[in-house]
């Protein structure tokens, strides 16, 4: 038997049930990986609200690292012992886990367990983000809301790499401190002043190139007004709730901007893809370029405070589970 946490019913932390679960063997195309640690993200609390909605009952989490304990046929590519770390592995809050053998990626031996499942998800979705959704380029002013949480530390790395000048907004003394080291040219604390005016003030008028929002609802209608002409809005998460349907005329009347939302399964639709991006982020990390915060670690019984953490924004950084 595995222990996993397992949900039944969607719903609250309440509905977060740490149990054992029957093993299994890995099946065709399949790897069987003992985890070290997983990923704690927000899509993971919209999986368990049933915002997302997965057939129940289903194990929680997406993301992890650990080392392979057995493969199925048709896996040529991965051998027990490997080191790996994956992003789209439903069933990893658990100590064991089967994945797809083409959602695993090789972790570097100078990285550990804990950094390789702390930065894929974000950092990947980060990736895509900057290099992708909108290409970042050497001169662009980009506003990257939620800028100390965990795929904001990596926006604010990864977009200031590519030589833009990074806007964050964020709540705290210490997640101010936290953007600046990050990078962020310039830390808005929404709080205590409008970010919609302080960008503005901060670009001449002019607006941003791009902004990355992964807030939502109560950021979208700013988000909106502070890109120029033809800007990008990203928006890639929905941490304080849902954004109501949206006119396109509100498009033409912001200046022709572009709206998107951009969902990480299309940008690593392919191994290959997924081995570029992955080859990036862990170069990034290695050389010094990506510094990967954990923010909290807990025991797999603990998920609910991890849960509870998350989205009473008292933490920064990444979370991680460690069974």
């Amino acid at each position: 038997m595995a222990q996993a946490v397992q949900v039944a019913e969607t719903g609250g932390v309440e509905v977060l049930n740490y149990t054992s679960v029957p093993d299994r063997d890995p099946g065709p195309g399949e790897v069987a990986v003992r985890v070290a640690a997983a990923g704690v993200n927000y899509i993971d609390t919209y999986h368990r609200r049933g915002i997302y909605p997965l057939p129940l009952p289903f194990i929680l989490g997406l993301e992890g690292a650990g080392t392979v304990e057995a493969v199925g046929s048709e896996v040529s590519d991965v051998r027990v012992g490997d080191r790996v770390a994956w992003a789209q592995g439903l069933g990893s809050y658990a100590d064991r886990v089967v994945v797809p053998a083409d959602k695993v990626v090789p972790v570097p031996a100078d990285i550990s367990d804990e950094t390789a499942a702390a930065v894929l998800l974000q950092g990947l979705t980060a990736h895509f983000l900057v290099a992708s959704t909108y290409p970042v380029a050497v001169g662009d002013s980009i506003l990257v809301h939620a800028a100390a949480g965990g795929v904001g530390l990596s926006l604010v790395q990864l977009a200031k790499a590519r030589g833009a000048r990074v806007i964050g907004t964020v709540s705290t003394d210490e997640k101010e401190k936290l953007a600046r080291e990050a990078g962020a040219d310039e830390v808005i604390r929404y709080t205590s002043e409008d970010f919609v005016v302080r960008t503005r003030e901060l670009t001449g008028g002019e607006g941003v190139a791009a902004v990355y929002d992964g807030v939502g609802a109560t950021t979208f209608d700013g988000s909106l007004s502070v890109l120029r002409p033809r800007g990008v809005l990203a928006l890639f998460g929905a941490a304080s709730g849902a954004v109501p349907p949206v006119d396109p005329q509100r498009l033409n009347q912001a200046g022709s901007v572009y709206l998107t939302r951009p969902t990480m399964a299309h940008y690593v639709a392919t191994a290959e893809e997924l081995r570029w991006r992955t080859g990036e982020l862990f170069e990034a990390v290695t050389g010094g370029g990506l510094k990967v915060r954990v923010g909290g670690k807990y025991a797999l019984g603990e998920v609910r405070r991890a849960h509870e953490d998350l989205e009473g924004r008292r933490s920064s950084g990444k979370l991680l589970l460690i069974p």
